[in-house]
């Protein structure tokens, strides 16, 4: 994926830098030109550089010298791009992700724009090559149009290429959407039918404040009916809070969906008496109630005095304190997974429409192990408190539906108590195949503390602090470490089976 580049300082001009209070209306008019085109060039070679990456790697791995087909051990050619791009062998994204400083996905989809842009909109890339427009707004229109066949992706180049240079990046997308539905009519047709079935509700992360953003996308129906419900709501809460704006009524509103007891209470509590509704014409039938409220009489009643409590969510929250944390302060700050940094007075706050089980405190100053190769869901969730996620070098993620891995393989044959906390790992699928066939090498050297050995001989030390390059041979040091040393190279300390030591000088 393109993305738009941050600004830049002007470029310095032959025979040294020029102060920019010196420059007046004109220059500095042309500074920024200057600047724009220096930018853009820039940033050519640095995707040249993905591209040529992607040529060396396009080989199709299986392939032997005699043209036989041979085991690959899962490294296999990708097609990442659209219809017309040659293939990509699946390992060698990890590397050039880590060197750029990165994820996998971004590089991934990064690859995919320019496999594109080079061989199905060669108009379009001769323009970001010479630097006379925006590289993001040609990948976007890479990703516009790769569902198109190779040879109808041509009218979009055709184009755009024209006003690439000229218009609006706004301008350039529309355009682009209008001749992508221009080139093959029923693909959009059969894509109209398939967003139907792309319907979602997601939750972003929370911000400082502990606030969320829901965003959802659905029926036309289904949102008249929502916003109907969520605005009764917010008029039934209206005299409670005078002072909030719409926007705040409708917000806690939205709250009571997720709390169907409460919001079904709610709205019981608050129907309309028939002598306070309209008065209805001789002849007219009586309005139906909202589709929320289309109960029989009885089990209106019923509802009425029925304990609900049974219906409350159930969820699991957890919430990371430090050791001076815990006791009556009530002012600490607590980490809550999922919803960042809370006071812990605030625990209350989003506990108390839920049915509350406590389970104890995890230690993870203990160390945990087992004789299994699997690892038990205890042992899973230490771990993934340990390192709060896929423990590959700049990987993102921080789910929990993830591979468990041993950093140094388990051995059938060796002694017990290979599987702990000591010796394991979050990984993602993708980078959990990597590490087992790619070439790549690792080792827990303590808690939460892994180092690691590219395929092509780069070190890097991923810990609570991130992922940080590291001399090789440090890397290789910690890696062919005998058992139960764990070597900090440059550090103050050895740890050895458990046991600081002060190394020798």
């Amino acid at each position: 994926m393109l993305l738009p580049p941050p600004l830049t300082a002007p470029p310095a001009p032959p025979g040294g830098a020029v102060e920019l209070d010196e420059l007046d209306a004109t220059a500095t008019l042309a500074a920024a030109t200057d600047n724009l085109r220096a930018r853009r060039l820039a940033e050519v070679e640095e995707l040249l550089v993905v591209l040529h990456w992607a040529d060396l790697h396009s080989e199709d791995p299986r392939e032997g010298p005699d043209g036989e087909f041979q085991r690959s051990m899962g490294n296999v050619l990708v097609q990442l791009g659209g219809d017309g791009t040659p293939g990509v062998q699946d390992f060698c994204l990890g590397e050039l992700a880590i060197a750029r400083g990165t994820g996998v996905v971004a590089l991934r989809n990064l690859m995919a724009d320019l496999l594109d842009l080079r061989h199905r909109l060669p108009l379009i890339w001769s323009a970001v090559r010479a630097g006379e427009c925006e590289s993001w707004v040609a990948g976007k229109v890479a990703r516009l149009s790769r569902a198109l066949p190779a040879d109808r992706v041509g009218l979009v180049d055709s184009a755009i290429a024209r006003i690439i240079t000229r218009e609006s990046a706004g301008r350039v997308i529309e355009v682009a959407e209008a001749k992508v539905i221009e080139a093959d009519q029923d693909a959009h047709a059969a894509r109209l039918e398939e967003a139907r079935r792309q319907r979602f509700a997601h939750v972003g992360r929370s911000d400082e404040h502990g606030l969320r953003t829901l965003v959802a996308r659905v029926t036309a129906g289904d949102a008249a009916a929502i916003d109907a419900v969520i605005t009764r709501v917010a008029e039934i809460l209206r005299p409670l809070n005078e002072e909030a704006t719409s926007d705040e009524l409708r917000a806690e509103a939205i709250g009571y969906l997720a709390r169907p007891t409460e919001l079904l209470r709610l709205l019981l509590e608050h129907l309309e008496p028939p002598e306070q509704q309209d008065e209805q014409p001789e002849g007219e039938p009586e309005p139906e109630l909202p589709r929320a409220l289309a109960f029989p009489a009885d089990l209106l009643d019923a509802l009425r005095s029925a304990d609900l409590s049974a219906l409350r969510p159930r969820s699991v929250l957890y919430v990371h304190l430090h050791e001076a944390a815990v006791g009556d302060r009530a002012d600490a700050v607590a980490r809550a997974e999922g919803l960042g940094p809370v006071l812990v007075n605030q625990l209350e706050e989003l506990l108390r429409h839920h049915r509350v089980t406590l389970t104890p405190v995890i230690d993870l100053n203990d160390r945990v192990s087992t004789a299994a190769y699997e690892h038990p869901e205890s042992l899973k969730t230490r771990v993934h408190l340990m390192t709060g996620g896929d423990y590959f070098p700049f990987a993102a993620g921080r789910s929990r539906r993830v591979d468990y891995d041993h950093p140094t393989p388990y051995d059938p044959d060796g002694p017990p108590g290979q599987t702990g906390d000591h010796n394991s790992g979050p990984l993602t699928r993708t980078h959990h195949r990597w590490k087992t066939h790619a070439g790549y090498r690792a080792r827990q050297s303590g808690q939460g503390r892994y180092a690691w050995l590219t395929p092509q001989g780069r070190g890097y030390l991923v810990d609570h602090t991130g992922t940080r390059e590291i001399d090789p041979e440090h890397a290789r040091m910690i890696i062919e470490a005998p058992a139960g040393v764990d070597i900090y190279p440059g550090g103050p300390e050895i740890d050895i089976t458990g046991y600081q030591q002060t190394p020798q000088r």
